[in-house]
C-alpha cells in the first residue's frame, strides 16, 4: 500500500517524555485486565455452592448414615462428576486467558522527542507513535498513518486463520477488528511495515476485553437461575416433609 497523502514520515511527531509520562499517569500502564487468579480450594468451594449440589451432598451423607451404601456411593460420583466439570471449565478458561497473554508484545519501539525508542509494552500511552514491521507483536490498539504492504495476524481476537489486510486511510479509529485502517494489541505483522498511533491501551484495548472476560466468572443465565430457584423449592419441600413426618412420630 502507498502511504496515506495526508500523511508523510516528516509530519509526524511523537510525544516528549513529559507528555508520555502525563498520559501514563493518566492511562495507567498498558497491561490488559489483570487476571483474577481463583484457588484450587476456592474453585471447588464454587462448584459445591449450587444449593441442588448441597442436597445431593445432604442426602449422600443422610444414606451412608442409613447403611444405605450403594445409593450413597451412586449420588456421590453424581456430585464428584459435576464437581469437576465446573474445575474443567474453569481450568480452560484460565488456560486460554494465559495463551492469550503470551501474544502480547514485551517491547515496542516509540517515537518519543523526535527519536525511535525501544521501551517497555507497559509504558506504551495513547498518543504514542510506534513502528512495525513483519514479526513484530502488536503493543496497543492503533490507528494506522502509513501502511506499506501490511498484512496483521488477527486470529487471537477473530479466529480467522488468514492474514488480514490492512492500510492507512482517513477514517476514524474504530474498534471493530476487520477495520481496515486499525491495528489491535495482541495481533502480530506478518509482512510490510507500518507506522501508527496509539489510540487505547491495557483493559480499554480489545485484547483487554477479551482478557476481563475470561478472567472473570461467568454470570449466571436464566439456566442456572431456574435450576436455583428449583433447587431451593426442593430444599424447602424436603425440609418440611422431615419436620412433618417428625411431628407424627
Amino acid at each position: 500500500m502507498s502511504p496515506n497523502p495526508n500523511q508523510t514520515q516528516a509530519a509526524i511527531a511523537g510525544l516528549t517524555a513529559q507528555e508520555a509520562e502525563a498520559r501514563l499517569d493518566q492511562f495507567g500502564p498498558n497491561e490488559p485486565a489483570a487476571a483474577q487468579h481463583y484457588s484450587f480450594l476456592s474453585d471447588i468451594l464454587h462448584a459445591f455452592m449450587n444449593p441442588l449440589v448441597l442436597i445431593l451432598v445432604i442426602a449422600a451423607a443422610a444414606s451412608a448414615f442409613l447403611g444405605d451404601t450403594i445409593d450413597a456411593g451412586i449420588i456421590g460420583i453424581i456430585v464428584l462428576l459435576s464437581a469437576a466439570i465446573g474445575l474443567s471449565q474453569s481450568y480452560r478458561s484460565q488456560r486460554a486467558l494465559e495463551q492469550l497473554r503470551e501474544r502480547v508484545a514485551p517491547t515496542a519501539t516509540v517515537l518519543r522527542g523526535g527519536e525511535w525508542k525501544d521501551i517497555k509494552r507497559r509504558d506504551v500511552v495513547p498518543g504514542d507513535i510506534v513502528r512495525l514491521s513483519a514479526g513484530d507483536l502488536v503493543p496497543a490498539d492503533a490507528r494506522l498513518l502509513i501502511a506499506r504492504d501490511l498484512y496483521v495476524q488477527q486470529a487471537a481476537l477473530t479466529g480467522e486463520s488468514l492474514p488480514s489486510d490492512k492500510e492507512a486511510t482517513a477514517d476514524p479509529a474504530s474498534t471493530k477488528a476487520d477495520a481496515r485502517n486499525m491495528v489491535f494489541l495482541g495481533t502480530s505483522i506478518v509482512s510490510g511495515t507500518a507506522t501508527a498511533q496509539v489510540v487505547a491501551t491495557g483493559a480499554r484495548t480489545a485484547f483487554g476485553d477479551i482478557s476481563a472476560r475470561l478472567a472473570a466468572r461467568p454470570e449466571e443465565t436464566a439456566f442456572d437461575r431456574g435450576l436455583r430457584n428449583f433447587s431451593q423449592l426442593l430444599a424447602r419441600t424436603v425440609l418440611f416433609l422431615v419436620l412433618f413426618l417428625l411431628n407424627l412420630a
